[in-house]
C-alpha cells in the first residue's frame, strides 16, 4: 500500500507539469507565468518537512500519511471546478500549487520515519527502494493516462483521475488496513505531537557537529536539484524541442526503465550488505551512481538533437538517480533511526528550497532546460 500510495503522490504532483503547455494556452500564460506556478509547489514543499517529520516520529507515520493524502486528494479534484469561479487565474493556480506542496511535504519525512522502525537496517535498501519505486511508476501512470486524458478530453480531466484515485487509495487503506480506533489517534494526538518535551528534544548541536549529517544534507541538495528540474521541466522541453514527438513516449520511457533500475539499486545495495561489505562503503557506492554518474547523462541532455539520444539520455539520467534511494535516502535512517522523520524533514526542507528556485521563473532565463545544474557525489 506504501508503493500505491507513493505512486499516487506523484500522480497528483506531476499533474501540473504534464499540463503545463495545455494550461498555459488555456489561461494565456508566458513561460514566467508558468514557471511561477510550477515553483510554487516547492514554496509549501520546504514548509511542512520538518514539523510533519516530527510529527511522524510521535504518532506514527502511516497516520500522518493517510490524513496528508486525503487532504491533496481533493485539492487535487477540486482545482479544476474552483479555475472556473476566479478570474484571478494565475494566482489561484500558485495558491492551489502551494497548498499542495505543504500537503505533500510531510510524505517522505513519514515514511523515513515509518521506515526507521518498521524495517531492519539490513532491509531498508529494498524497502525503500521498492517503495521509491512508485515515485518513478506513479510518474508513468500519469504520463501515460495523463497524456491520453489530456487529448480526449482536456486538461480538467487529469486533475480528477488523479483526484479521485487517490482518494479511493484512502479509503481502501482505512477500511481494510487500519480500525477504527487507530484512526482516530491522529488528531487525539496532533497537538502532542506538534510539542517538543524536554525528553524528546532532538540534540542539534550533537547532530550538526557531525560530517556524514552535512554530507547527507548537501546530497539531498545536489540530488533534487537534478531530478526536480526535470520532473517539472522535461515534459516541456521535449513539446518545445521535438514538436512532432508523441507526448506518451517522453512522459512514459524515462520513468518506465526507472522502475527496474530502482529494485535492483535496492536488491544490489542489500545483497552485498548481506555479503558482509560496511553499509557505509555501499551507500557511497550507491550515490557516486545516482549523483554524479545519473548527472553525466543529465547534462548530455543538452546537447543532442535528436529526439531518440535524447530519450536516451533522459531515461539514463532518471534511471540512474534511483541509486539514490539506496544512498541518502536511506543513510538518515542509519544515522538517527530515532528522529529520521525530523532529520529527513530538515534535509528535505533545503531540498525544497533549492527547487524552488531551480523550476521558478529564472528557469525562463534558460528555457532550453537542457543545462541542467550537475549533482555533486557526497562523501557520506
Amino acid at each position: 500500500m506504501l508503493l500505491l500510495g507513493t505512486c499516487l503522490l506523484y500522480c497528483t504532483r506531476v499533474t501540473v507539469p504534464i499540463c503545463a503547455v495545455a494550461l498555459s494556452t488555456y489561461f494565456d500564460w508566458d513561460k514566467k507565468q508558468s514557471g511561477i506556478v510550477l515553483s510554487s509547489f516547492f514554496w509549501g514543499y520546504c514548509l511542512t518537512q520538518i514539523i510533519g517529520g516530527h510529527i511522524s516520529d510521535q504518532i506514527g507515520g502511516e497516520k500522518v500519511l493517510l490524513l496528508s493524502a486525503s487532504a491533496w486528494g481533493f485539492l487535487t479534484v477540486l482545482t479544476p471546478l474552483l479555475t472556473r469561479i476566479t478570474s484571478a487565474h494565475l494566482a489561484f493556480m500558485a495558491s492551489s500549487r502551494f497548498l499542495m506542496g505543504l500537503l505533500q511535504g510531510v510524505y517522505f519525512p513519514s515514511l523515513a520515519s515509518l521506515l526507521s522502525q518498521k524495517v531492519r537496517e539490513s532491509e531498508r535498501a529494498f524497502t525503500y527502494s521498492t517503495v521509491g519505486t512508485g515515485s518513478q511508476f506513479g510518474t508513468l501512470v500519469i504520463g501515460g493516462a495523463g497524456s491520453l486524458l489530456l487529448d480526449w478530453y482536456g486538461w480538467e480531466s487529469v486533475f480528477y483521475f488523479s483526484g479521485l484515485l487517490t482518494l479511493l487509495w484512502v479509503y481502501c487503506t482505512c477500511k481494510y488496513l487500519l480500525s477504527e480506533k487507530e484512526l482516530i489517534i491522529p488528531i487525539d494526538c496532533l497537538m502532542r505531537g506538534l510539542s517538543i518535551s524536554k525528553q524528546t528534544k532532538v540534540p542539534w548541536k550533537q547532530l550538526f557537529r557531525k560530517a556524514p549529517i552535512w554530507a547527507v544534507i548537501i546530497a539531498q541538495l545536489s540530488t533534487a536539484s537534478t531530478f526536480f528540474t526535470l520532473l517539472s521541466w522535461l515534459p516541456t522541453f521535449f513539446k518545445e524541442t521535438f514538436p512532432e514527438s508523441k507526448d506518451w513516449v517522453f512522459n512514459v520511457v524515462p520513468w518506465l526503465v526507472a522502475i527496474p533500475t530502482s529494485l535492483f539499486s535496492g536488491f544490489l545495495s542489500d545483497h552485498l550488505i548481506s555479503q558482509g561489505y560496511k553499509t557505509i562503503t555501499i551507500r557511497k557506492f550507491m550515490q557516486v551512481i545516482g549523483s554524479g554518474v545519473s548527472s553525466i547523462f543529465a547534462l548530455c541532455l543538452g546537447q543532442t538533437s535528436s529526439f531518440c539520444k535524447a530519450i536516451v539520455f533522459a531515461s539514463a539520467s532518471v534511471g540512474l538517480q534511483t541509486f539514490n534511494h539506496s544512498g541518502i535516502s536511506v543513510n538518515v535512517q542509519d544515522l538517527a533511526p530515532s528522529c529520521a522523520g525530523l532529520l529527513f524533514g530538515k534535509d528535505s526542507c533545503g531540498k525544497g528550497c533549492v527547487c524552488r528556485g531551480e523550476c521558478g521563473p529564472q528557469q525562463e532565463c534558460a528555457m532550453s532546460i537542457p543545462y541542467v545544474q550537475p549533482q555533486l557525489p557526497p562523501v557520506i
